[in-house]
Order: C-alpha cells, then structure tokens, then sequence
C-alpha cells in the first residue's frame, strides 16, 4: 500500500488527470481502503469547486478607452525617444494603485500587457534585456493582485488571492510573509489549507520551512493540524518533532489529529 504521506501530490495528480492507467487504478484502490485519504479527496474537491465557481471581478465601462490611451501615449513615447520600455507597465501599475476599488481583474491585466508586448515585439523589437525587464514588470503586478486579494473580506477572495502563486515561480520575502501570516491568522480554514498547500510549492526556502514549523502551535483547526502533519512528513523535516510533541501536550487535542501526529514523529525520528 502507498504511503499516505505521499497522497496529497497523488490526489492532485489524480483531479488533473495525469495519471498512467496504472497509476490511477492503484491509487483508487488505496482510496477504497483509507478514509483519510477519501475524506482529503472530497475536502479538497470541494476546494476546487470553490475556485471554479468564483466569479472573474469585472473590469470598469471605461477600462477600453483608458487602456487605447495608455497605449497611444506609449507610442508616442516610443516614436520620440525609442527608450521609454516599461512606461506601460508603469502607468497600469499607477491607475491599479490609486483606484482600490477598482482593482482589475488579474487575467485583464495580464491580456493589457499582452497587447502592449506583442506590439511592441511587431512594431519595435525588443532585446533580452528589455523582455527581462518587461517580464520582471509583470510578475511584480502578479505579486500586487495577490497582496491585494489577501486583504479581501470575502473568503472566496483570498482563495482566489492565493491561487495566483501559481503564475509567481519565485516568491520574494514579501509574498513570503503575507503567505505565512495567512495561514497562521486567517478566520477561515480553507482559505489556510489552500495557503499551506501553495506554500509547500516554496519549501525549498529556509524561511518557508521555518515559518511552517512555527505555524504548528498557532494552529487549532484539526484538518489544519492535520494538513500541517502531512507536509511535515513530505518534506521530511525533523525540526518540526519538537512542535509536534508539544502539541500533543494539549488535552483537548482532536484524537485522530493526535494518532496522526504521533504516527509523524515517528515515521520523522
């Protein structure tokens, strides 16, 4: 039988389909004999419901009309000084910032700085450092939508906030501790499993994995604690039996949270 530690990977793997008949038909045995596992597979279904069901925010009536002037205002620039790269994003970012309760929808965004390379690829050329340039623009809006999105009152919000590290490769130390301060504050226990899972796609940052160990004794949900268990045991990280053992030092631990705990420090010692 698989090792439960790993099913977390296997049961994305499994939602997308990129399983070898093999390798699907295994799993779905090990399935019809673990209900943690069929419980996590529902519990993170449901997950994925969520985020297909939430609505994209709507760009505003006159979004066309400003983006036609930014755009003719760049090629003026462009036509005058040939050295304006950038001048776009920037100008993007500034309407994005001083209008809040604007805040275009990422994928707008994303299609408005399409436009605006692939013209200037057309009509300017561009070289690799100016693409570099213009790449490290976008991925700083990226990073600005998913900060935004943190702070939502709506929890399907900051699902969705979260959601975008998945177009962030490279996280920053800002992105970082907004990450690890959603997990360790947010009301809302889905919103923190989403968020531990797109931490584990950084794990191989020390901060990470410190400030995961951290989030052991700050967490009170049992599928929290419990998801907690499992990245613990994926990554292998010992330094987590200390917070794990203390935690087990509360009476009013959930049991099968407790029996889960005590199976990681051993498999990790």
């Amino acid at each position: 039988m698989m090792k439960c530690g790993n099913d977390k990977a296997m049961i994305t793997s499994w939602l997308n389909n990129e399983m070898t008949a093999a390798e699907r038909a295994l799993f779905e045995q090990h399935l019809a004999g673990c209900p943690e596992c069929s419980a996590e597979l529902e519990a993170t279904q449901r997950v994925w419901m969520m985020l297909e069901e939430m609505p994209s925010p709507a760009a505003s009536d006159n979004m066309p009309v400003r983006f036609q002037a930014m755009l003719e205002s760049y090629k003026e620039s462009q036509q005058k000084s040939g050295s304006a790269w950038g001048s776009l994003v920037e100008k993007i970012k500034t309407i994005w910032t001083a209008q809040p309760g604007m805040q275009l929808a990422f994928s707008v965004t994303v299609l408005i700085v399409g436009v605006a390379f692939g013209w200037i690829i057309s009509n300017q050329g561009a070289s690799h450092k100016e693409i570099a340039s213009l790449s490290s623009q976008v991925k700083e809006m990226k990073e600005m939508m998913m900060l935004s999105l943190l702070e939502n009152p709506s929890a399907s919000e900051r699902i969705r906030g979260v959601s975008y590290t998945s177009e962030i490769k490279k996280a920053n130390s800002e992105v970082i501790e907004a990450l690890l301060a959603t997990l360790n504050n947010d009301p809302n226990v889905n919103v923190r499993l989403v968020t531990l899972e797109a931490l584990m796609q950084y794990a191989t940052e020390s901060a990470v994995r410190e400030g995961l160990v951290k989030s052991i004794s700050k967490q009170e949900s049992p599928l929290v604690q419990s998801a907690l268990a499992d990245a613990m045991l994926k990554l292998q990280e010992k330094k987590s039996v200390p917070s794990f053992r203390e935690l087990l030092q509360q009476k009013d631990l959930n049991d099968a949270v407790r029996n889960k705990i005590r199976q990681t420090i051993t498999e990790l010692i």
